[in-house]
């Protein structure tokens, strides 16, 4: 890895002079650093401003300095290259991050040095038919969500698995998330925890208003088709939590394991269930603050 392109959240504290220490610590081995040109100029690094076109044809592979919505936004957007990536940790502890900041120079020793290993995962894709027309394409790494929108009112959701009718959920709205999402969204609204190497998609609803209403796992195969019964609710499509799209009654929403894998490049091997132990106690501490 020769070449490395630097994602950078600026709203986090103390990022540009991580920044700065990455920067030198690469090119005085003989890196080149590439900066999406807006951000580079606003941190002092013009020179190594690039388009984020060229960035993504170029860069050998991605590091993302931020937390764990930066590094989803990030993978949507490599998706179609397929160039790795990997995170560099300035949140809470996240399922997504690898690095936190005292391991940066170790593991970038590593990157150099070639000891790491890629990591596929699943996508999904959600397209949105209008009177048989597709009027919207968008990926996703954790989920698709069908929801209300600003008013909490119920919605009605026709649910199909491979054109075969599975229910009409009356709720608050309904997950389809991949393995990785099942640690996000999904889990909050009651769905099980899966370990991110399967290939399937969880489909949750958030708080059914019918005691038979249960998460349902399907084959990665699957499409999960989903029309909108719901007309004078407001009704979003999110992807995410991120990418946004407002939907009509009568709106088809087809959701599919999607073509292109998220790629991370991992250089410490840390498990998912250490992660997930860690995650939890974070979790247990806040509810004692």
């Amino acid at each position: 890895m020769n070449t490395i392109g630097l994602v950078i959240n600026l709203n986090k504290r103390g990022v540009v002079s991580l920044v700065e220490n990455i920067v030198n610590w690469l090119e005085d081995r003989g890196c080149t650093v590439l900066i999406a040109q807006e951000t580079a100029a606003s941190i002092g690094f013009a020179r190594l401003g690039v388009t984020e076109k060229h960035l993504i044809e170029q860069a050998e592979c991605v590091i993302v300095l931020g937390g764990d919505g930066t590094l989803l936004r990030t993978t949507r957007e490599l998706a179609e290259s397929g160039k790795p990536i990997t995170g560099i940790n300035l949140g809470h502890l996240g399922f997504l991050t690898e690095i936190d900041i005292p391991e940066v120079i170790p593991a970038l020793e590593k990157l150099l040095a070639g000891q790491y290993y890629i990591e596929e995962r699943m996508m999904l894709e959600a397209l949105v038919y209008r009177e048989n027309k597709i009027v919207e394409r968008a990926l996703g790494l954790n989920d698709a969500v069908i929801t209300n929108g600003a008013f909490a009112r119920l919605i009605h959701l026709e649910t199909y698995v491979n054109n075969e009718y599975v229910n009409t959920y009356p709720s608050d709205g309904l997950i389809i998330a991949s393995p990785t999402g099942s640690t996000a969204y999904s889990l909050s609204a009651g769905g099980p925890l899966v370990t991110p190497d399967l290939n399937l998609m969880l489909i949750t609803p958030i708080c059914p208003h019918t005691l038979w209403a249960r998460p349902l796992v399907v084959a990665p195969e699957s499409t999960v088709k989903v029309v909108i019964l719901s007309g004078r609710e407001e009704v979003m499509l999110t992807m995410d939590g991120q990418l946004g799209f407002k939907l009509l009654q009568s709106d088809q929403v087809m959701i599919r394991q999607a073509s292109q894998k998220a790629r991370f490049l991992r250089l410490k091997g840390r498990g998912f269930f250490e992660l997930l132990g860690k995650k939890l106690r974070e979790e247990g501490d806040r509810s004692g603050d």
